[in-house]
């Protein structure tokens, strides 16, 4: 049986491995579209029922205005480079919720959330298209489907785990969790910073696409530093790289993500779309 699974394990990642695109990283991936947006549109759908959505129309406007900015900057790069069908599966929401926890999030699908928390932090609206683009870069990387197969595999055995939107199974539950990257295990973290890493250089390529200012990435760390007095754990222990590498990676990342927004905007504008 022991054979049998870990056979099953090689073919699925001979198959299942591709690269993300702009990064280049190969990442392995054999959780279907079919399977995980279905449930990604109905969980983000319960989360607004029992939530408190933003009535701060200024607010609320510009998280929309730029959430709408970056994602049509990235529908264009994907139509350009023959990824068609996956951007039409993509259905862009942006809302703001009513709480002071200083966090934003993107589902699979393209399902966004801001809280009101982090919006101090952002300052501005090149603020706001930092951390849109690094919570689009997420979703445009497949890093939940590539943590929900990363989930799966750890089962040893439950690769056929069927997934769905049910709240009452708790296999399907930690998978979800497992995508999202609420894990106990100390090996998972750095599979988790490298998530991060990716999606704060491809969050930078967007935004600049997008017409926003990408030195404000930089300053958005220098904040949440400057929020956090140090009050965060050890990097090695910590499932998100350190302000401080984040800040040195970016200032390092800036003339590659200027150079490449030029060049896909470029072949965008020859492709006509």
């Amino acid at each position: 049986m022991e054979k049998n699974i870990l056979w099953l394990v090689v073919v699925l990642f001979l198959i299942s491995c591709s690269t993300v695109p702009i990064s280049g990283r190969k990442r392995l991936n054999f959780v279907g579209d079919e399977q995980v947006l279905p449930a990604s549109f109905a969980q983000y759908q319960g989360f607004l029922k029992e939530n408190k959505i933003s009535k701060n129309v200024k607010e609320t406007n510009e998280i929309r205005e730029v959430g709408k900015n970056i994602s049509e900057a990235v529908d264009r790069f994907m139509r350009a480079n023959g990824m068609v069908k996956e951007a039409n599966s993509y259905k862009w929401e942006f809302n703001l919720i009513e709480d002071k926890t200083v966090n934003a999030w993107c589902m699979p699908g393209g399902k966004v959330v801001f809280y009101t928390g982090i919006l101090p932090i952002c300052k501005n609206k090149d603020g706001i298209a930092a951390v849109m683009g690094h919570e689009i870069a997420h979703a445009f990387a497949k890093h939940g489907q590539e943590r929900m197969t990363s989930g799966i595999l750890q089962q040893a055995g439950g690769i056929a785990v069927g997934l769905s939107t049910s709240n009452k199974n708790p296999k399907t539950r930690q998978i979800w969790n497992t995508a999202f990257g609420v894990s106990t295990g100390i090996g998972l973290l750095a599979f988790s910073r490298t998530h991060e890493t990716e999606a704060d250089k491809l969050g930078m390529v967007f935004m600049i696409m997008a017409g926003y200012n990408p030195k404000e990435s930089i300053n958005l760390w220098i904040r949440m530093s400057q929020q956090s007095k140090g009050n965060k754990p050890p990097e090695f222990l910590s499932t998100h790289p350190s302000d401080e590498t984040r800040i040195k990676n970016l200032t390092a990342y800036l003339p590659t993500a200027i150079a490449l927004a030029k060049k896909y905007n470029a072949q965008e504008m020859k492709s006509g779309q």
